[in-house]
Order: structure tokens, then C-alpha cells, then sequence
């Protein structure tokens, strides 16, 4: 089982109230990409490489995914592109992925943001294809009509009936991959059709539980959808199933045994081998051998002759220029284009032919391609130019507000310095405008991710005119260093720039950064390790904060809270409420939105490094940042004036930790 956010059960806590969503659990577990409708767009574009990924798929999964992805770019690559016959495989083969493994399928953001379609909820592993519902059961017999909702869906369910957000569906298809005006759910899938033997589950909405299930021994076709199914032994407990349980197809033997006939078949282990013959008559034959990116040519030494009969035919030649049994290789293909019809050579002289071109290719993919590896050291090489150490000056402790309570904490303080992440443009301008007439120097910081069209954010903070920023992605360390120096900011990179190592370190700095924040994967081993590596004072570090568990761009607010599919139809839920997660222990996690709509799921427990704070600050550490998530300002206080104490030798860490519990 998948231990990552995304796969977990949590209850909705809506502004400090838990909120019943019955069966919904999963409120982070997305549908599988099956991008088959942004293929066409992504040949367009020029990818030449298409990644399949999963894990805990087994071999039939494995085998169907292959084979439906080959068929389909065949046919997107071909003169015409996709006919009907093509889309329909699909449908074929996405029905046949279901039953294997599937959580739903959908284009996931290749079709944009989708918040309605993007996350069922009900379930986190195999859910296989939907057959329909119970409609009546005959001791080991159930009837199964279509269901007349189609698969579960739980946009807008935390709103009860009271649902005033606009209309989910948009007017016009947004310029990406795969767009729809309709939605992001994918291509369609041929309607599931059961056979005895394969396996089905009935959902009782606990996925994790025993539900009923079991294989198929008998089908009769009702017609219209609708199914007679028969069990026997082995199969499900009749006793448990209800009138109205969905029934799922999870499972195909016909699969399985395609997939096991696959895996049993001897491995040839052979080299793929294309032979190209070419000639014309008076001229000696020419073959040229090519594989594992070798090639190795030989010439006949004797002419071609007119043929009496059949002459050299591609049959023939792949008979006797093909006979490579002996040999690791394993003829893949013949071209025969530059050879003229109706020519002659001996037989004899064929197989001398072969036994010459092989004999000089065989060397070659023995040895391989030339390696030559340089025998002079090559990390000095990847080093950036050393930056300079920032001037010695105190420790300074940067606390990193993302509300107006944070920032009255702040200003109660006195701090001459803060970071400001906020979600919503006209709340920034008020608190930069706060700070600054209290006199402090204002840092902000950038969303996390921005993609191609998303440098507005960059410009916005711009505007501002921040004395520092606390930078997150590439895009924005360049868009602000290309800054005239009187109006360049200082440039601070955050964890996200991922800095565990003092190649990446220097590289950075070397780019234009004043300071870098080490990563969050760091242990304090490794932690150590890299500070001495990293010019003096260059590094900061967080000394407590709520780890980031979890960043998507699936939005919980507009999923549960409206029926809008994006921005401009949920809303804005994010405005007017505040979403937590609570887990099987209880643990109540914050979902934060950030200026691009993005969600990050926060840890309920703060994590603090202030063991680690005497040793930092002797390895020249200067710079300690406190971020803050849903503190109130008493909190907040509290937790600053803990780590200014410590700062200043007035308060041992273990006392500070105790202070904090």
C-alpha cells in the first residue's frame, strides 16, 4: 500500500468543523493519467518519447498498457492521423486496463484544471471497471443494471444541497493539451462487458475492508446493460451483498494468461540485426550489417549476372543472408531497395558474403562502444566560481508570515525583517504597506511552481518593490536578477530549489542568489557536512516550520466547496473558509492556497531544529527563519520570542522545546 499523501483517508475538518462525507475518504488520491487524448498535441509539439509509470503494477497491466500505447502512437503518427477504428481500440483497451488495474482514468492537467473530475475520493488502489448496480439478488445469482449516475462523483459534496457556485462546465477549452470544453475525465471506455471468470467486487465504500467479491461462474446478457451474473465456490458471501452496491470488474484471466504466456516464453537475448543489399548487373553485390549501432560492409567477388529464373528474391536472400542461428544476432529486418531485379549470384557466394559481413560486425558489439574516461578529477570542473562570503553580522531570525495575525506578531515583536507569503494580491499590498510603515525590510516570496504564462506573479511582486524575495523557482531567480542593480532585490532561494549538495550550492550562487535555504531533505549529518562546502553565511536555515507534505495543483476548496471546475467557476471558496485534513490519528492538517490556486497540505505538528541551533551558529550560520502556517498571534509570539532567546544564549534548546510542546 502506497504510504504518500495522496493515497491516505482523511476527514474534512471545514473551519474547525469536521463535515461528514460518508464513503468520501481519499480526499488527495487523483484518477490515473491515461493521456491518450493529448497524445496527438504532444507529437505536434515534437516529443518523441512517451513515459509509462506506475508502481505495484503487475505484468498483465504492464503488457495491456504497452500494447494500447504502441497501437495508439502508430496510429497518431501515421499520414491521417487517428481514424474511428483507432478511438475505438482505445475505448477496447483503456476497458481492458480497468479490469487489470485502474482508480479512474482521466487526462489529469494535460486538459487543464479540472477540480470536478480530477479526484473521486472513494478509493486509493484498484477499483477495476464500473458494471453497473444490484438490482435484485437470487440466492447465488444478482442482477446488474447500469448505474444511473455513471461512476461516483463528489464535486461539491461538502456543501450539501447547498450548492450556489456557478456551473462547472466552461465555455471554452483552455489552450493546453487534451482541452475539452467538457471536461478532463479522458477518452471514453468501451462499456464493460463480463465473462465467466473474470473477478468483480461489490463496493460497500469501505476499499480498504473485506468487501464481497469474487469470480464470475456464470453471465446471461439481459440486454440494455444489464447482466444476470452467477457465483459459486470460490465467491462472495451472498449475505453481505445489497440491492444498489456498485459492481466493479477487477479482474481477467484471458489477461492474465497473456501475460503469463509472455513471461514463460524463452528470452532469445539476441542482437536485432537489418541487413541492407544493394547492386545492379556487372557490379559485385554490396551487404551492409548493421546492430547495436555498428555497421560492417562486404562486397561479393564476383558480378551480378541476369538471372535464368527466379534470381535473387527477397525470400532467398533472407534465407541465406538470414541464416544467423549460430551467431547472437536475430535478423530484424531486410532492404532490399538498391538491388536490382532479375540479378544472380551463387548460393556459395551468399553465405561467404554473410559469414564476412558477420565476421567483421561480431568484433564490434563484443567491444562495444569507446569509452574513454578522463583520468583528471571531475568535480573541481563542475564547481561554479567560488562566491564570496557575506560579511559577518549577528544571527538574524526571519519569521515567514502568511496571514495578519502572523504579521501583528511580527510588528509586536519589533523584528526589522519579514517574509510575507500570502495568497491573494490585495491582502500582500496591505501587509507590504503594514510592514513598511513600521519600518521593516520586506521580503516576499514567490509561488512554488510557475509555468510558461504564469510570469505575472513575478511582475506583481515586482511592483511591490520588495527589498528582498524569497525565490522558489527558476524562472523567478531569473527574472529578478536581470533587475538593474539599483533595483534589484535581495534574492533568497528557498527549500525548493532542492540544495543538498555543494555543486547544486554553488551553481546557484553563482546564478545570482544572495543566500540559499538548505534543503528539507537534510538530515543534520548531511546538513553538517554541507555547510562547510558553502561559503560563510551564504546558507540559511529553517528552524521551525510545518513540513509541506504535500503540493498539487488540485484544489480540496473548489473540489468540495462549489461545482466550479477552475478559478472561474468555483467561487473562490479559499476566500471565505480554511480546510484542514485530519488523519487516523486525529492530526488536523492544513491545506493552504497559494496565488496560483495551488494546494499545499502542511503537517499538524511543527517541526523544530533548535537542537541544531548552538552547532549552526558555530559553523557560521547566520540566518534562521521561523515559519508559521494557521498560528494565532499569541502563538506566533510565543514561538518567536522562544527562538530569540535562543538565539542570544538566554534559553538551552531543550528548554525551548519544552516551551513549545
Amino acid at each position: 500500500q502506497c504510504a504518500q499523501s495522496c493515497r491516505l483517508p482523511y476527514d474534512l475538518v471545514l473551519d474547525g468543523q469536521t463535515v461528514p462525507l460518508g464513503e468520501v475518504k481519499y480526499l488527495l488520491s487523483p484518477q490515473d493519467l491515461a493521456a491518450f487524448r493529448a497524445a496527438p498535441d504532444l507529437a505536434e509539439l515534437g516529443v518523441h518519447t512517451l513515459k509509462i509509470e506506475g508502481r505495484y503494477k503487475g505484468p498483465a497491466y504492464v503488457i495491456s498498457a504497452v500494447e494500447a500505447w504502441r497501437r495508439w502512437i502508430d496510429a497518431v503518427v501515421r499520414e491521417g492521423g487517428p481514424q474511428p477504428a483507432d478511438e475505438a481500440q482505445v475505448a477496447h483497451d483503456l476497458a481492458e486496463m480497468a479490469v487489470v488495474y485502474s482508480r479512474g482514468f482521466g487526462d489529469g492537467f494535460l486538459g487543464g484544471a479540472d477540480h470536478q473530475h480530477l479526484v473521486e475520493g472513494r478509493f486509493p488502489k484498484h477499483r477495476g471497471l464500473l458494471l453497473g448496480q444490484v438490482t435484485a439478488i437470487d440466492g447465488d445469482r444478482v442482477e446488474v443494471a447500469p448505474h444511473p449516475n455513471g461512476r461516483p462523483r463528489s464535486g461539491g459534496l461538502a456543501l450539501g444541497t447547498e450548492r450556489t457556485a456557478p456551473v462547472a462546465a466552461r465555455s471554452v477549452a483552455l489552450p493546453v493539451l487534451g482541452g475539452s470544453t467538457r471536461d478532463n475525465t479522458g477518452a471514453g471506455i468501451a462499456p464493460a462487458t463480463p465473462r465467466a471468470g473474470m473477478g468483480v467486487v461489490f463496493d460497500q465504500g469501505n476499499p480498504q475492508g473485506e468487501e464481497p467479491g469474487g469470480p464470475i461462474f456464470a453471465v446471461e446478457d439481459l440486454g440494455r446493460g444489464r447482466w444476470r451474473l452467477g457465483f459459486g465456490r470460490p465467491g462472495p458471501r451472498m449475505d453481505r451483498v445489497r440491492v444498489g452496491d456498485r459492481v466493479w470488474l477487477t479482474g481477467d484471466p484471458a489477461v492474465e494468461r497473456r501475460a503469463r504466456k509472455l513471461l514463460e516464453a524463452e528470452v532469445s537475448g539476441r542482437v536485432p540485426l537489418r541487413l541492407v543489399v544493394a547492386g545492379s548487373a556487372g557490379q559485385p553485390l554490396q551487404v551492409e550489417a548493421r546492430a547495436a549501432g555498428f555497421a560492417a560492409r562486404a562486397a561479393s567477388p564476383m558480378p551480378l549476372e541476369p538471372a535464368a529464373q527466379g534470381g535473387l528474391t527477397e525470400a532467398l536472400l533472407r534465407s541465406k543472408l538470414g541464416a544467423v542461428g549460430n551467431t547472437p544476432f536475430d535478423l530484424l529486418d531486410l532492404d532490399t531497395r538498391g538491388l536490382s531485379p532479375g540479378l544472380h549470384l551463387p548460393v556459395s557466394a551468399l553465405k561467404a558474403l554473410r559469414r564476412e559481413v558477420l565476421g567483421a560486425l561480431l568484433p564490434q558489439v563484443e567491444r562495444g562502444p569507446a569509452r574513454t574516461l578522463d583520468p583528471a578529477p571531475a568535480v573541481p570542473r563542475l564547481r561554479a566560481p567560488v562566491a564570496a562570503p557575506r560579511e559577518a553580522t549577528a544571527p538574524t531570525l526571519i519569521p515567514l508570515c502568511r496571514t495578519e495575525a502572523h504579521l501583528e506578531a511580527v510588528l509586536t515583536a519589533g523584528f526589522a525583517e519579514v517574509e510575507l507569503d500570502w495568497m491573494e494580491r490585495a491582502g500582500l499590498e496591505r501587509a507590504v504597506e503594514r510592514a513598511r510603515a513600521a519600518g521593516l525590510r520586506v521580503h516576499i516570496a514567490t509561488p512554488r511552481v510557475q509555468k510558461p504564462g504564469e510570469e505575472g506573479f513575478d511582475r506583481r511582486i515586482a511592483r511591490l518593490e520588495p527589498e528582498g524575495v524569497l525565490v522558489r523557482h527558476f524562472g523567478a531567480l531569473v527574472h529578478f536578477d536581470e533587475h538593474p542593480d539599483e533595483r534589484r532585490p535581495e534574492l533568497h532561494g528557498d527549500f525548493s530549489l532542492n540544495v543538498t549538495n555543494s555543486l547544486t550550492a554553488g551553481r546557484l550562487l553563482a546564478l545570482g542568489l544572495d543566500t540559499l535555504t538548505a534543503a528539507h531533505d537534510l538530515d543534520a549529518a548531511q546538513l553538517f557536512a554541507l555547510l562547510p562546502e558553502v561559503p560563510r553565511g551564504r546558507l540559511a536555515v529553517t528552524v521551525h516550520h510545518h513540513i509541506p507534505t504535500f503540493h498539487t495543483e488540485h484544489c480540496v476548496y473548489a473540489h468540495l466547496l462549489s461545482d466550479g471546475r477552475d478559478i472561474r467557476s468555483c467561487g473562490q471558496p479559499c476566500q471565505d473558509h480554511l480546510i484542514e485534513l485530519a488523519d487516523h490519528q486525529g492530526l488536523r492538517h492544513p491545506v493552504v492556497v497559494d496565488p496560483a490556486c495551488r494546494n499545499t497540505v502542511y503537517n499538524a505538528q511543527a517541526q523544530s531544529a533548535a537542537s541544531l541551533v548552538p552547532r549552526l551558529l558555530d559553523a557560521g550560520v547566520r540566518r534562521f527563519r521561523v515559519e508559521f502556517v494557521r498560528e494565532d498571534t499569541g502563538e506566533a509570539l510565543r514561538i518567536l520570542a522562544g527562538y530569540q532567546a535562543l538565539l542570544r544564549g538566554d534559553l538551552a534548546p531543550r528548554d525551548l522545546l519544552e516551551r513549545l510542546r
